[in-house]
């Protein structure tokens, strides 16, 4: 077998040895590579998303040599990181890419063995001479930035526009605000549609790097009225009035990346299942862990706008994984958490794949997709605070259980059965060091005598600021007016 340690150093052998053709089990037989010399194009400077870790192990250097592979074999989308932005994917065959070198001899392509539904991605830039590359890295002018607006439609899915904007402002509130067509993002009638976006926070822009940012937003009628899918509103509202709690949040979004030619999830073979779960959480090697190279470039895009994403890690099905946001004070959470999504689906979206935060996308003994929030206050945090404002709160959350269970997240009764560490959705209970409970406290809590709790009910595609929001106004007692 050829292993990843094998593959680099040959590749490193072969500055030395021009002249040997390289061949190797398991790997396209490469032709001979042509030594390494000084000639060779200096790239252009390298944004952050261009310095992810490569998930291959060729050398950087040799790149631009690498010859098209001899093989019929259809390629997965290949995916280019480019300085400055990301470019589009390669989605061809391997024919197509042979025919394409003759007339793009640099056309640089590093071949990866394709596993049965997995999509590879290589993380390599486009050619220096590529008529996209060129355009995508064109300078803008100093006078202007390029900013995203981003926001939630009518189906709670994020969408997002562009515009170009003074590069002095730092405030959102100083961003002008925009409008859109409502009634074709199911939040307006056709004749009356236009919905007004309210910049609130803004973050770095990832993906194209230099001075542009991403901005998340809120929707409004053109009279100033939160619309019924704006709960930022609400949430904010809330927030505000529990200042003096100092409210802290860490929500754990998990969730599957799904390839659409198949519409599983990745690691799932087309006609059969996988072996079963126990090997992949938090699992490494090629039969365990798909999609890392998504999960940890969307980490680092995600750190790169300025989000507090605390981890990752591999769940507990194949191609299912998880980020974590926090810790966050008040309304941040939310934006975060709302802001970590879009970039992991625009990460996604380079490579051909789905993000998919159904509860429970794929059916039988696996577990679902949950959003874990962690939640504490001051009076929690501190000494004594377990039994004067912990076990209080639970409670009240015992009280008001069906209120939030039905605010948690669609299709949760198909994962809260009482099995993969869940508690059956028609009761609540809470539990010390307990997995299966509706709430969680952590015994190091109860040893130490403070702490926080985790509500373990959310679904993977909860909305986050009603999640946080209804924390604070059941757990603490505190109104939305």
């Amino acid at each position: 077998d050829c292993t990843p340690l094998h593959r680099h150093r040959i590749l490193n052998q072969s500055s030395s040895l021009p002249n040997r053709p390289i061949t190797c089990n398991k790997l396209f037989i490469l032709k001979t590579l042509p030594p390494l010399t000084s000639s060779l194009p200096t790239p252009p400077p390298i944004t952050l998303l261009r310095s992810l870790p490569r998930p291959h192990c060729f050398p950087e250097s040799l790149c631009p040599t690498l010859p098209i592979p001899e093989t019929t074999s259809t390629m997965a989308p290949l995916p280019a990181f480019v300085p400055g932005g990301l470019a589009l994917a390669a989605r061809t065959t391997s024919a197509t890419l042979q025919s394409r070198s003759t007339s793009r001899p640099n056309l640089r392509i590093v071949p990866r063995a394709v596993r049965p539904a997995r999509l590879s991605v290589s993380m390599q830039a486009t050619s220096a001479d590529s008529e996209m590359y060129r355009l995508l890295n064109l300078p803008v002018p100093s006078s202007v930035v390029l900013a995203e607006y981003v926001w939630l439609d009518g189906f709670y899915k994020l969408r997002s526009k562009s515009r170009t904007v003074d590069p002095n402002i730092t405030d959102p509130a100083n961003l002008p605000s925009w409008n859109y067509d409502g009634s074709s993002t199911n939040q307006a009638p056709g004749e009356d549609s236009e919905v007004i976006l309210k910049p609130r926070v803004i973050y770095k822009d990832p993906f194209r790097g230099g001075d542009h940012i991403l901005v998340l937003c809120d929707t409004y009628t053109p009279d100033g009225v939160p619309l019924p899918t704006n709960t930022r509103a609400s949430c904010d509202k809330v927030m505000d009035n529990a200042k003096s709690l100092a409210p802290w949040f860490g929500l754990e979004q998990e969730y599957f990346l799904i390839n659409p030619e198949t519409g599983r999830p990745l690691g799932f073979p087309v006609d059969s299942e996988p072996a079963p779960q126990g090997p992949y959480y938090c699992g490494i090697g090629a039969e365990n862990a798909f999609g890392r190279e998504i999960a940890d470039a969307a980490w680092r895009a995600q750190l790169y706008a300025g989000l507090r994403v605390g981890g990752i890690n591999a769940e507990v099905a194949p191609g299912q994984w998880e980020f974590q946001v926090g810790p966050c004070v008040g309304i941040e959470e939310g934006d975060m958490m709302w802001m970590a999504r879009y970039i992991l689906e625009r990460v996604a979206e380079i490579a051909g794949l789905i993000v998919n935060y159904e509860p429970k996308p794929v059916k039988g003994d696996w577990n679902g997709s949950g959003c874990h929030s962690n939640f504490s206050t001051k009076g929690m945090r501190e000494d004594g605070g377990y039994e004067k404002e912990i076990i209080p709160a639970m409670e009240r959350l015992r009280f008001k259980h069906m209120e939030h269970i039905n605010a948690y997240g669609e299709g949760n009764d198909q994962r809260l059965t009482g099995k993969h560490e869940t508690a059956p959705i028609t009761e609540f209970r809470w539990g010390v060091g307990d997995r299966g409970a509706s709430c969680r406290v952590g015994t190091g809590i109860v040893k130490e005598g403070k702490g926080y709790f985790e509500d373990r009910r959310p679904a993977g595609n909860c909305d986050p600021y009603v999640v946080t929001k209804l924390l604070v106004k059941t757990g603490c007692n505190v109104n939305e007016d």
